[in-house]
């Protein structure tokens, strides 16, 4: 939930969180000529919720759909100069200009020209671009196929006259008197075309395979390699190219050329015989590639300028158009009214913000010239208003944990408030270890004095919930710390903190590790475990014992908690019927038998009783006419649990049978000969029933009623011995944390140190520290966190909590500038 809303000047009543604020349905009728204002100021303002009365027309049938069309369109040129913007490396700045100071007209037209410049700069500069890379590659085509060409025509010139000297010594001593000149005809000299180009190199033995299948070997391809990535001119994207030259004869070989070519992406350039023209083809591309180099740079000088230009206005315009498509969207929920002069709107708004409302119609009117004023009047209803919680940046993350799990219904009992407490308090039961506390406190200290800094910056995902966390990370670190001296741990280690032991050996012969020999010397000690059990034989069955026992006492208090906020909802809706037939049978049916479980606990603690608390319970039920014998704690125990058993049995009918018929008398009592309820005279503006609902002309099914509550009851009675087992993970936590602690202590660092090795001992102290950090203070936390979650969900918030509200979302600004479209 968002933190505290508006509301400013000191008129609003203290905040509450034990229950939502009263809302109420406001109907505002504001004539047109100021209906932009007005919706600008409550949007300002932050506290009314707008109904949608124009659900049955499609977004174009609505009277503002053209201004949203605009406004979508300068969102768009927006979304562009950012997305430019990012490519350049140019951050928008920050402005202290209101955005309400500049007029939307002028921003279209402003934003009209910008974008057209830059569609401008930026199509010259990809054309610029797009010639200067074909520039790049046919400077490298020059040069690998001219390398190509001169060494072929070295060794064809060589080897010419190499021919040519042995045969003329032939032909002196062999050459006849008389010899026929033989003539070759010119017209069947075949000579060969060639084409030059690049292709990319991880397609160029597909495309030297495909050449010469299409052409039955009737080609000759020589591949030269780039070293060098080359910008392709058609993508835009690096890629690694061969140079090719392929010879070939005849047309028809060149038309199959020339679509393999173009099938492969082999983009091809024009290449001369002639050692001449190559060399001034060389010179040309060269002297035109400096020149593209040069007129390029001085495009995105410029363009970087356009872009300054506009990062200087950005957040301004950005949040000028977002605020006008938020107005709009608003006023296309308000209705027409038939005079088409005036607006009709109709919210979900906080009690305590009417005269803020009016205030701000009042201005609107003013500062529009409005000749008639809005007006504001408060309507009845019976349907179910929306729930707003006030909070601040502590109780923030609360109230969300929470509404993760439901929103509350309006007005009911808000978990939250004893949350703060309870959440961190289990968290800490089972994380308990105040040196592992101090450095979860540790961690989020940075983060609540950095807060107003790492607010304004973008974070990680997961940096992001613990930052959204902080205050819960920070009441856990400190329950952590309290916990942790109760178990006097620290990093699995016990010091005698508060007083010496309250135990000493008998003699010499004393171990450390056994009890046997230790004698009481001293008072008990002071607070939490004594140091003399850490190490013993005795300390896990004594520390299982503890807290066993213990996590079974929070559970059924939180339970107990969970009833009475049922007392609490039923009492504040005027539900007779759920006090006396929910709330009283289910307080009845828990204390009788874990509530008595609990005080057995506590008496077997004070008296040191050896009493087996498992026999008493089980044979609670399945003998209870047999004598307790050594396990009886007190004086007519088996009188006590034979009651209790009698009313724990009379409290499950007590729930199931009364209700349904109750109800279902008190539907015909409100309906018997009546079509239409008067409506009562009060002052009150909202009137919501006791099932929250105020559906109260719906038919009443009285099966469906009687299912509902068979179910409730079974839910319960069972939920009642689930839900105390479920609270034993407290102690399963607990055991895991501190023996996963004292196995990284005693078998990594004291290992570690007992090498007389300095390397060993850099290495066993970093494998505690990561061990210490990677499992104790993110994995068991993570753990802790989310076994004390469940433990709020299931077993505390079903014994009260519907969670089937929906949450106040009003008409704000306040996200507007960090929303993405």
């Amino acid at each position: 939930m968002a933190e505290s809303h508006g509301g400013g000047g000191g008129c609003c009543p203290p905040m509450d969180l034990m229950r939502s604020e009263p809302m109420q349905l406001v109907q505002v009728i504001v004539p047109m000529e100021s209906a932009h204002l007005t919706v600008s100021y409550l949007g300002d303002l932050g506290l009314v919720q707008f109904k949608d009365l124009n659900s049955e027309k499609s977004p174009f049938q609505r009277t503002y759909a053209a201004q949203i069309k605009r406004c979508g369109e300068m969102a768009r040129k927006i979304r562009f100069f950012k997305e430019q913007m990012s490519k350049a490396g140019v951050t928008p700045k920050e402005t202290l200009d209101r955005e309400n100071d500049i007029d939307l007209d002028d921003v279209e037209v402003k934003l009209e020209e910008l974008e057209a410049e830059l569609v401008e700069i930026n199509a010259n500069n990809d054309k610029l671009q797009r010639s200067y890379n074909e520039l790049v590659e046919y400077k490298l085509v020059l040069e690998k196929a001219g390398e190509f060409f001169a060494s072929t025509h070295r060794s064809a010139t060589a080897q010419q006259s190499e021919i040519e000297t042995e045969q003329v010594g032939e032909d002196l001593l062999e050459a006849p008197l008389l010899q026929e000149e033989k003539s070759v005809d010119p017209t069947k000299q075949v000579k060969l075309g060639f084409l030059t180009g690049l292709v990319p190199r991880e397609k160029s033995m597909v495309f030297e395979r495909i050449l010469f299948r299409a052409t039955r070997g009737n080609i000759f391809i020589r591949q030269s390699v780039i070293e060098e990535s080359v910008v392709d001119p058609n993508s835009g994207e690096k890629a690694e190219k061969n140079v090719f030259v392929v010879f070939y004869s005849g047309e028809r070989a060149k038309s199959k050329i020339l679509k393999i070519c173009e099938a492969f992406g082999a983009n091809r350039y024009p290449f001369s015989e002639d050692l001449g023209k190559q060399a001034q083809m060389m010179t040309e591309v060269s002297g035109r590639l400096s020149e593209l180099k040069t007129t390029i740079g001085a495009g995105l000088d410029q363009r970087n300028i356009l872009l300054e230009t506009i990062g200087d206005k950005f957040e301004q315009w950005n949040l000028k158009i977002r605020k006008e498509k938020a107005i709009y969207h608003t006023l296309n929920m308000l209705s027409l009214d038939v005079t088409k002069k005036c607006l009709v709107g109709e919210g979900w708004s906080p009690v305590f913000a009417a005269t803020e409302i009016q205030d701000a119609l009042h201005r609107a009117a003013v500062d529009s010239n409005s000749q008639v004023g809005s007006i504001f009047q408060v309507l009845r209803t019976k349907e179910m208003p929306p729930t707003f919680f006030r909070t601040n940046k502590f109780t923030t993350a609360f109230q969300e944990i929470v509404d993760a799990y439901g929103v509350a219904k309006y007005q009911e009992a808000n978990p939250s408030v004893f949350t703060i407490v309870t959440f961190p308090f289990l968290f800490a039961v089972m994380f308990g270890d105040w040196g592992h506390g101090i450095c979860l406190l540790l961690a989020t200290m940075y983060l609540i004095l950095r807060e107003k800094k790492l607010s304004s910056q973008k974070l990680g995902d997961i940096m992001e919930m613990a930052f959204g966390g902080r205050y819960v990370i920070f009441m856990m670190s400190l329950f952590s710390i309290y916990t942790g001296l109760i178990y006097n741990e620290f990093f699995s280690i016990p010091y005698p903190l508060f007083a010496s032991s309250a135990y000493d050996c008998r003699d010499v012969s004393c171990s450390e590790a056994t009890t046997i020999g230790l004698i009481k010397t001293r008072d008990t000690y002071p607070f939490g475990v004594d140091p003399v059990w850490h190490g013993t034989r005795s300390e896990l069955p004594f520390l299982n014992s503890l807290k066993m026992k213990m996590s079974i006492l929070i559970g059924v208090a939180q339970m107990n908690l969970g009833i009475i906020m049922s007392f609490f909802n039923a009492k504040f809706f005027k539900s007779a019927v759920n006090i006396w037939f929910q709330f009283v049978p289910q307080m009845i049916f828990l204390n009788c038998l874990f509530g008595y479980l609990s005080v057995l606990i506590i008496i077997k603690w004070c008296t040191g009783s050896q009493a087996d608390l498992y026999h008493v319970m089980i044979y609670m039920f399945l003998s209870p006419m047999d004598d307790l014998g050594e396990n009886q704690l007190f004086p007519n125990q088996k009188i006590v649990q034979l009651t209790f058993l009698f009313l724990a049995l009379v409290s499950v009918p007590w729930m199931l049978l009364p209700k349904p018929f109750i109800l279902k008398k008190q539907h015909e009592a409100r309906h018997q000969g009546l079509s239409y309820a008067q409506l009562d005279e009060t002052d009150e503006s909202l009137q919501v029933e006791t099932n929250g609902g105020g559906h109260g002309h719906e038919e009443f099914e009285f099966s469906e009623i009687f299912v509902h509550q068979l179910i409730h009851t079974i839910e319960f009675v069972l939920g009642a011995v689930s839900n105390t087992a479920s609270y034993l993970r407290l102690w399963a936590l607990s055991l895991a944390h501190s023996e996963l602690s004292s196995v990284f202590y005693e078998k990594v660092l004291l290992m570690a140190w007992g090498f007389n090795n300095v390397f060993i001992w850099i290495v066993g102290i970093l494998v505690f520290i990561f061990a210490t950090v990677g499992v104790l203070l993110v994995m068991e936390t993570l753990s802790a966190f989310l076994h004390a979650l469940r433990l709020h969900w299931v077993e505390y918030q079903n014994k009260f909590y519907e969670g089937d509200g929906y949450k106040f979302a009003p008409f704000t600004f306040t996200l507007v500038g960090n929303e993405d479209e």
